[in-house]
This record gives structure tokens, sequence and C-alpha cells, in this order.
């Protein structure tokens, strides 16, 4: 039954995925509004928008699981945040539609949640979704037993089936009736599978720490993360150079701060110039908002021209800290201006009467994305007014043949400005004096239009990542007036958003007609982002209340979220409802991990205050994540620049940063893993076939090349051969190697004896060739550091 019910359904998710590229179909016109539902009275503008609604929908708590279980009916969970494009659409199509909402409300109990108000929640149902092979996105939809176990799941469902080349694209109406059918004939097998997602999620959230590291934290480490990415050389940015860096790009501001960081302490100017590279391209692309300033939330394409249009606090937050800093170490006046106009956006837009920010715009405009930032030719020449000025802005701008949509323009600059000056044969300060009302013109006709959505809810953490950016820009441009803005939204977050007893809540705001309060729980992020910000301003103030707060804050975040037996932190705390899993998260997304964030708080802690047990509870976390550094170096970039920033301070006071090991116990893969290699006699075509042998102690094995799973990509073996130390052209095959059935997902090893080779090309003397073998040799629950075996015939 699991099978067929994943095999019929899983259609159902891949398409809808697929659909998320599609064309909406059309919102019903003039649609009745639907007396309110229980969402009215949340505080959530995206369960607001919800409201009305014929679906019975409950906001996340135990209600809803308690009438689930009284009634006995699985649970349909939304999940989904206000400024989501096809949340919107799906909200249209779908929610809005009395039939479905009929057969929605008979047969299941509907409950609608705001990832940005509970990301807990939104981690573990994401997280089940992808151990069944989706990759998810939202809006995320989940079906659930009573208890909360995830059955099945997908994003965006579409209101009727529709024919997709020769498949059929199952419509929500089909999805709810074959998940009821099921649910009917086959519960207890659907219970079953819940139980094995279940399983799988909580393994997968494991993962992270998963492995202990055998062996000392290394500055190598540090190396290998600074090095997992590939950079696109003509655009910047992080993509797959197989795939020629074609598809979308995200801004990733952890990943170019901590490479930033990489470069300038190794004095490294190729990495020096791919930063550059990126921040550049971005600064200039249609991803930056020329004329009211700020980052949209990412490139749809890979030259950083068509974005998708929602404006995130958090990537605006981190992206101006990020040129701050670039611009300390570079003093490129285009950094300077980034910021300038970004931070103009966010006191303009974003920052509410108390000082504090709000979370999002919308991508959308009336129903359609990017209405409100893109412009036609004529709509240009009449802002203007004046025929010369219309044809300098375009030139400036780039502008010839619509780029969205066939039909618009997204204002991009198609080389710095000097370039554009020196075309123009003008200087750069020219340009900008006759740039500059022309873009207020421009702004002010946009500012007529109708605009997105503002999502006013006051979320702790990403005001803790603006924070951070407005002291960074404080600091580094000597600017009193941006510490003075992160001072008054920071007096105001620990005023309003703390407890008596010293912890912080994740909100602030209102339920329709009410005045804004603080809501929810705070998360490890609340207190790592706010922290960080709060060590920011002590950076640009020197004010010793800063420095008090933030390491009363790390201590409350210890005190609650802190792993004590294994290290790192807990992204819910030790007193929060308890859901079917709970994770550690460490790998950074849109949003660095809290548990990277809150290692270099404790780092720079220990520097500021000289107290040990910053350093130490630092040391331990790290350690708790070393396994995935080793395993998968690029995923965590925050946490690797919080280990080189831990090494220097554990350098500059000789501390032993690790137990001495047992001169038994293998640390490296080389002390369990040998190979040999073989070498036949030419062919008739002079090449020469080799095999490699690996001798492996028992019960460790090494990853196969061939290795099915790719989140242990970056850990399978590889070798090449060398001559003269310059890499050579060889032929390879490898074995598949053995199955191994994981809770995380199935993947392949080599044991003892495993063999590989391939063919030297002809004219190669084999006496003058090093081959080099690199291995990861792991265990139950243990891997060791990674080894590259260099061996000759």
């Amino acid at each position: 039954m699991t099978q067929r019910l994943v095999r019929h359904l899983t259609l159902a998710a891949a398409v809808a995925v697929v659909a998320a590229g599609a064309t909406p179909a059309d919102e019903p016109k003039g649609k009745a509004k639907h007396p309110a539902n229980r969402l009215a009275k949340e505080s959530s503008p995206y369960l607001l928008q919800h409201a009305h609604n014929p679906v019975d929908w409950y906001p996340w708590g135990t209600e809803a699981f308690e009438k689930a279980r009284r009634e006995g009916k699985l649970v349909f969970l939304s999940i989904g945040y206000s400024s989501c494009h096809w949340c919107h659409v799906m909200e249209r199509e779908t929610f809005s539609n009395p039939e479905i909402a009929k057969i929605l409300n008979a047969n299941f109990i509907c409950i609608k949640v705001d990832r940005e108000e509970r990301p807990d929640v939104d981690d573990v149902y994401m997280t089940a979704l992808n151990v069944t092979g989706d990759s998810g996105g939202w809006p995320l939809s989940m079906f659930l037993t009573p208890d909360g176990k995830p059955i099945f799941g997908g994003t965006y469902f579409p209101p009727k089936d529709k024919k997709v080349g020769d498949d059929v694209q199952m419509g929500f109406p089909s999805v709810l009736a074959r998940v009821q059918e099921l649910y009917t004939k086959e519960k207890d097998g659907i219970f079953k599978q819940a139980d094995r997602i279940a399983e799988l999620t909580n393994d997968s959230l494991a993962r992270n720490t998963r492995f202990q590291l055998v062996g000392p934290l290394t500055r190598e480490m540090v190396a290998e993360s600074a090095g997992a990415y590939e950079v696109d050389p003509v655009h910047g940015g992080t993509g797959s150079k197989e795939k020629e860096f074609r598809g979308t790009k995200f801004p990733r501001a952890a990943v170019w701060g901590f490479l930033l960081h990489h470069a300038t302490r190794t004095k490294d100017q190729k990495l020096a110039g791919q930063v550059k590279l990126t921040l550049r391209q971005m600064a200039l692309g249609g991803i930056y908002d020329h004329l009211g300033g700020g980052f949209h939330r990412y490139s749809t394409e890979r030259t950083w021209t068509v974005p998708h249009f929602e404006k995130m606090l958090y990537d605006n937050g981190q992206l101006v800290e990020l040129y701050a800093e670039a611009f300390r170490t570079d003093p490129d006046p285009l950094y300077r201006r980034v910021v300038a106009e970004t931070l103009a956006f966010v006191a303009r837009e974003m920052t509410s009467p108390e000082g504090v920010f709000y979370s999002a715009l919308d991508a959308d405009t009336e129903g359609e994305e990017g209405a409100f930032y893109v412009w036609t030719g004529e709509e240009i020449a009449k802002a203007l007014g004046n025929a010369a000025d219309t044809e300098f802005v375009k030139t400036v701008y780039g502008i010839g043949a619509p780029n969205f949509e066939g039909k618009a323009h997204v204002l991009r600059l198609p080389k710095p400005l000097a370039g554009i000056a020196s075309d123009l044969k003008i200087t750069e300060a020219q340009l900008l004096e006759r740039l500059a009302p022309l873009r207020a013109r421009l702004l002010d006709a946009r500012e007529r239009r109708t605009k997105p959505f503002l999502d006013r809810k006051v979320i702790t953490s990403w005001n803790g990542l603006m924070i951070a950016g407005y002291a960074k820009a404080g600091e580094v441009f000597r600017e009193p007036a941006y510490s003075a803005a992160a001072a008054k939204a920071a007096d105001f977050l620990l005023r309003t958003l703390r407890t008596p007893d010293g912890r912080l809540k994740r909100l602030y705001a209102a339920v329709p007609g009410e005045k804004a309060a603080p809501r929810g729980n705070a998360f490890l992020e609340d207190y790592a982002y706010l922290t960080h910000g709060l060590l920011n301003l002590h950076d640009a103030t020197g004010e010793k209340r800063w420095l008090d707060e933030a390491r009363a804050l790390a201590d409350t975040a210890a005190k609650w979220h802190a792993d004590d037996a294994r290290g790192g932190f807990y992204f819910t705390a030790h007193d929060h409802e308890k859901l079917f899993a709970r994770a550690k998260e460490g790998y950074d997304g849109a949003t660095p991990s809290g548990n990277g964030v809150m290692a270099r708080n404790l780092v720079r802690l220990a520097t500021k205050t000289n107290d040990a047990k910053y350093r130490d509870l630092a040391g331990k976390s790290l350690r708790a994540f070393g396994g995935m550094l080793r395993t998968s170096p690029g995923s965590a970039p925050s946490t690797a620049r919080a280990l080189d920033h831990w090494l220097d301070v554990t350098a500059k006071e000789s501390v032993a940063v690790d137990p001495p090991p047992s001169p038994k116990a293998p640390r490296e893969s080389a002390d369990v893993v040998k190979a040999t290699v073989t070498v036949a006699e030419p062919d008739k075509n002079g090449s020469r076939r080799f095999g490699v042998r690996l001798a492996i102690t028992a019960p460790y094995h090494v990853y196969s090349n061939q290795i099915l799973n790719k989140s242990l990509d970056g850990s399978k073996t590889t070798f090449a051969a060398f001559v003269g130390g310059k890499e050579i052209d060889t032929v390879q095959t490898f074995p598949l190697g053995d199955v191994v059935k994981d809770a995380g997902g199935d993947y392949r090893i080599y044991t003892d004896g495993t063999t590989f080779g391939g063919v030297l090309p002809a004219g190669v003397n084999p006496a003058d060739v090093e081959f080099r073998v690199r291995v990861i040799a792991c265990r139950e629950g243990t891997c060791l550091l990674p080894s590259t075996l260099r061996v000759r015939p």
C-alpha cells in the first residue's frame, strides 16, 4: 500500500512543483467575501489573508489536533508566508473555491501556518517532504495523521486536473479524493508510512551532528569550506559549472561574508576577485532596486537581471553588513552607494514609528508579480517628459529589448557607472549629478502606483540582522546616524520583547483591532541574530551596555537551547512545544544557521570579555558540527567562519584545543585505508591499464564514487594521476559499491579489497606517475579526517 500511495501521489507533488513555473488560472471575478473564519483573530498577515476563505481553517495548536483525533480525520496542513507569490495563487484559486472548501471541511481538519511565525513547524515538515524525494517550496501542503506525523505532501496544487504533455496533472480535488480513499481503505498502511517518514525526518534533522569529529579542529577544515564553491566566472555567484551556472541565483550573504573574510585573512587574490565580481554584479543587476534601493529576494536567471521581486528584511540586513565589510577591505564607491541607498530604503519603507523593522514587501501588486517595479519605454518617457532625458536614462540602464516577460524592463546597469560615463564622454560625478533628479522623477512616478503589500510584523531575529547591518555601516563609514538607528531598534526589542526572566519573544504584531504586542516563544535564531547585532553595536559605539546585553542573551540561549551532552544548540528551547522531531540546524540558507552565528558570537564574547567559558562553549559547538564541515564543507560557511575565529583565539591563548588522542586510535582516514597501484604493459596504442586496490581496516568503509546520495557528494572516493606535479588526463572507471540502507537516504560504500582503475595515455612512463586517492573513512556514527593517499606503481 505504501508504495502505491507514494507512486500515485508523488506524481501530483512533482507536477505541482513544475506548476510553480506555470501561469495560474484566472482569478474568479467579483467573488463574494466569505464570512470570517478563525484566522481573523490571528496577528499574522499571512493568516489574515486567508481569514475569509470558505475553508474552516484552524491556526496551529492543540484544538485542531484534538478535533482530528476526536473525529478520526486526517489533518491538512498548509504553510506559507505573506510575500509568497504562489501562496497567493493557491489562496485565490483553491482555498477561495467553495466546492474545494466543502471537500476539505467534510473530510479534513485544516491548519494554516505562517512559516515566519513558526519556523520550527515549517522546518520539520519541509524536511519531511524532502526525505520523500521532493525538493519542496512554498506553499507547503502536507497531509498528517491526527498525531501530526506526515503522510504525504507537495507544494502548489492547481484547482483542477490538467493535461501536461502525456501526463495528467492532478488538481487539488483529485488529490483530496485519493488521500481520503486510501485513508478509508488502507488506514493502517498510511499510518505505518507516516511512522516511517517521521523516522526519516528525525534522522535527517540529526544528520548535521550525527558524525562526531575524530581529531582536532583545524585550519584545513576552514580552507576546505572556502574551496567548496563553484563560482560563476562571468556573472559571479555560486552555481553548477556542469550546468553552465544556469538557473536561479541567491545572494547567499553568509557564503560571501565567509569568503571575504577568508580571502582577506589568507591574502587570496583570486578568491578576493570572485567576491568582488559577485558583489559588483549583484549591485549592477536587476536584483538590486536602482530607483528605490534595496535588494529583491533572488535572481531567476544567471545574470542577476530578472528577480523574484519580494523584498525581505533578512536579505537587506545581511547584504548591508556584507557590502560594508567589503568596503573596509576594498573602498569601492559602489559599495558605499549600495549601503546608503539600501538603508535609505529601509528607513523609508520598512521602519516602524518605534524604530524597529517590518518583515517584507510582497512580490505581487494586485496579483501581478513585479508590476510595481518594471517599466515600459512609454512609461519612462511619460514620467520624464523629455526626449533627451529619456534617452539618457535608457542609455544608463541599457534599455533595449524588453527583459521581463517580453513586454517590460527591469532596470539594471549594463556596466559600472564609470564605464557608462566614459562611453558618454563625461565623468562619473557628472553622470550621477544628471541622473539623480531623473531617478527621483521615476521613483515619484512609481510611488503613485499601487504598492505591494507590506508585512508589518516585527520578527526578533530579522531585526537582529538589520541591527547588525546598520551597526556595521555605522562603524565602517563612521556615520553616527546608522549606529543610532541600530541602537533605537535594539532598545525597543530589549525593552518590549524580553520577559522579566530574560527570555525573548519571537514577534511583535497586532490582531486586527488591537494594539501590537509581543507574541510567541523565541527560537535559537532570535537569540543568535540579536546577539550578533548587539556585538556589532558594541564594535561601532564602544558602549559597554551593548556588550552586557549580548552576554546576557548568550547566557540565556545556552541555558535554554544548548545540548550539554553533545554540543551545539537546538532550534527550539527545552520547554518548547514538542513536535515529532527536533532540529539542531547547521545549514546556511537564505539566513545563516543559528548554530553558526551563535558559535561566532561566543568566540567574539570570549575575545571581548576574556571569559574562557564562551571559548569553551564555542569549541564544543564547533566540534559538534565538525563532521558536517568535513563531509559537506560548503553547507555551513557561518560555522567555518566561526571556526577560523576560534582557532585564532585558541592560538593566542595557547589553549590545548583537543585532548591528545590515544596512540592506537585512528585519527585520519590514512590510518585505516591503504592503496596500492598496478600498471599493465602497454597495448598496441601505447596506453596502459592500471588498477588501484584499497585495503580498508574493518569496521571502516569509504564512500563509493557512485555514491547515490547527493548529500554525500563531498565524501565520495576520487583519484587523479600526476606527472611532475601536474594532473594528467586519465580514463577512470569505478565500481558501484555496496548499497547501505540508511534512515537518511541510501548510499553506496567501498569495503576492503575494492579495486578501481583506468587507462594512462600513451607516452606516459608509469615510473613518473603519482596517483592521489582521496578517501573519507567512516564507521557507524564516526568519520575520520579525509586523507589523500599518494602512491606509485
